[in-house]
């Protein structure tokens, strides 16, 4: 198959992200002109059908799992995500051939950039590339996180490379937060001095399994249930106690480490459920506020939320009040809504690999240099 080139005309990137919410995939058409920053062109979003994400949750914390359990979850993953770039290009009029790539993270399984018992330091996503090359049409980007790991890095986070291209100032210095199912930081220095980047620990993969098993939805809209409760400090010290929150970076971390059994864990049995909840999330912002502090002590700053948890009211004023020099602002005061940052990172990743270039930080991942990141898999 044959791409369409115009001169002067910019490339198209779809940057696909499936998080760990397990809600959907993202779908996002960025457009790569030759002498400016990406701009976001499209979006498009698919729900995941409940029974591939009990499928997906099964996978990610089973003890053990056959090869066509594996098999049978990749499947339904990797057509959910063709799903997602042909509504795309149907919805845009464009070919595939119009796409020079698309960039597929995958659904992360395991992430142990530190390894198991002493074993060998591994990450896992679970994802077909060869297979989204057939059912698109499309040339594919995927497996980003692998190399990084090979060079002695954490694998992640992966999107500050892209937060330095979208948002580094020469005079401001800024932060990024994004607060998916996880909470990741992205410290900018002003001027083009390196970033520097971690997770910080969970955001709304606690909180939204927590209101789950309570309430009725998918999550605490605009964290109006915790908002409501108080703030168990006995419980908030207990799970604060959690090494990985006093570990220096370069740190990472997904699911295997916080999930519902770890809260538990920490539960005396004599909490209200919605004290819980309000707990969670004075977790995650004071995480967060420590992780800040950690970068920049007590400079003024401009601090970009980005992700699901920058629609949760209760939260972002929870950080206001522990981050007081932080003026608070979203991406979408640079033409990109705070939903679509990740899947726009993939779309960024995939440019930088077709075009050889490096796109891991070493001063986010700690790998011994930059690489390249990616595999290919034509259509």
């Amino acid at each position: 198959m044959h791409e369409r080139h115009h001169d002067n005309a910019p490339e198209r990137y779809i940057g696909l992200m499936s998080g760990t919410s397990l809600d959907g995939i993202d779908a996002a058409l960025v457009e790569f002109p030759s002498d400016a920053v990406p701009r976001l062109a499209a979006t498009h979003a698919v729900t995941m059908p409940q029974a591939l994400r009990e499928a997906l949750l099964a996978v990610c914390h089973a003890e053990k799992v056959s090869f066509a359990q594996l098999a049978a979850a990749e499947e339904g993953f990797c057509q959910l995500q063709a799903d997602a770039v042909n509504a795309l290009l149907r919805q845009q009029a464009l070919s595939p051939s119009d796409i020079r790539a698309v960039g597929s993270h995958g659904q992360t399984i395991e992430h142990a950039p530190q390894g198991h018992n002493g074993g060998p330091a591994y990450t896992l996503q679970l994802d077909n590339p060869s297979r989204l090359a057939e059912l698109t049409g499309c040339r594919v980007v995927a497996d980003f996180r692998r190399r990084d790991l090979a060079a002695g890095g954490q694998a992640a986070p992966l999107a500050p490379a892209f937060h330095q291209a979208l948002f580094q100032s020469p005079t401001e210095a800024r932060v990024v937060l994004n607060l998916g199912g996880f909470a990741n930081v992205t410290w900018l220095p002003p001027g083009d001095a390196p970033p520097l980047g971690f997770d910080t620990g969970p955001a709304n993969v606690l909180l939204d399994a927590w209101f789950q098993r309570h309430q009725k939805g998918a999550f605490d809209r605009d964290g109006k249930w915790a908002a409501g409760g108080n703030v168990d400090a006995a419980l908030l010290a207990r799970l604060l106690s959690e090494p990985f929150f006093h570990q220096p970076p370069p740190r990472s971390t997904g699911r295997e480490r916080f999930h519902l059994p770890w809260l538990e864990r920490h539960l005396s049995g004599q909490e209200s459920p919605q004290a819980v909840q309000a707990t969670l999330a004075e977790l995650t912002a004071k995480s967060v506020a420590q992780g800040v502090k950690h970068l920049l002590k007590e400079k003024a700053f401009t601090l970009i939320i980005a992700g699901g948890g920058a629609h949760n009211g209760d939260l972002c004023q929870r950080l206001a009040r522990l981050l007081p020099q932080a003026t608070l602002s979203t991406p979408d005061a640079w033409g990109w809504p705070a939903d679509w940052i990740e899947a726009g990172a993939f779309a960024w990743l995939a440019h930088r690999r077709l075009h050889y270039l490096p796109s891991n930080l070493p001063s986010v991942t700690g790998a011994a240099g930059p690489r390249v990141l990616g595999g290919v898999y034509a259509p």
